[in-house]
């Protein structure tokens, strides 16, 4: 199994479509550990209109953590085959590790988008 993160140093960055890089986690279901980390570097632009999700479905990734995301970005990511649970934080690598003790469950919480006065048209706008 594989899992990516929206990586910024060694944290759950806080907007996928903005991230420094993706770490790509590859799990031992059976053991529940990391057999290997892939970094990838982050397409330029908003994730909803990079080719990052085809990106991620042709490494093998099946489920992407992450800290928050709009809807655009959600719906490509679902339409490639690859779950999203939304809310994470922290080390990316303990974040890996506590998927797999089946320990996170998805925020339900999305960015929401207004206006077109920056380059990527986009704001995003964090409720708690």
């Amino acid at each position: 199994m594989k899992i990516a993160v929206p990586t910024r140093g060694n944290q759950v960055d806080d907007h996928f479509g903005h991230c420094e890089m993706y770490t790509v986690f590859t799990m031992d279901e059976k053991n529940k550990s990391i057999l290997n980390t892939e970094i990838l570097p982050s397409p330029q632009g908003c994730g909803c209109k990079s080719n990052i999700a085809s990106t991620l479905k042709e490494k093998g990734v099946t489920m992407l953590l992450a800290g928050n995301m709009g809807n655009g970005a959600l719906n490509v990511l679902k339409n490639s085959g690859i779950e999203v649970i939304r809310g994470c934080s922290g080390d990316v690598r303990v974040l890996a590790e506590t998927y797999m003790k089946d320990a996170l469950t998805d925020s339900g919480e999305s960015c929401n988008h207004h206006g077109n006065s920056n380059d990527e048209g986009h704001q995003c706008h964090n409720h708690a």
